[in-house]
């Protein structure tokens, strides 16, 4: 019930002299001779250099985004002890 159907093989009308293919007017696209990216070691090692500095300041913009965050989890917590202790307080 769930196997799938295949049409048969070779079932389209194969071409004549009379109906030419449809795609046969098209050109081929032009080659362009544009030169290839030639790495030297120099080249390299400056793009490893770029790229190793880049991820240590994403890491450092990271890092210190983090660190924002859990200072003020810190300081919002520190606060919410304290006004409880003020609400207890004036308590009779």
């Amino acid at each position: 019930m769930f196997t799938p159907k295949y049409p048969p093989q070779d079932t389209a009308p194969a071409p004549t002299a009379a109906t030419p293919a449809v795609y046969s007017s098209v050109p081929p696209a032009p080659s362009t001779n544009r030169p290839s990216v030639q790495l030297t070691a120099g080249s390299t090692l400056a793009l490893v250099a770029g790229g190793g500095a880049l991820v240590l300041v994403v890491g450092a913009v990271l890092v210190s985004m983090l660190l924002a965050v859990a200072i003020t989890a810190v300081s919002v917590a520190v606060c919410a002890i304290v006004v409880r202790s003020i609400l207890r307080e004036s308590r009779p």
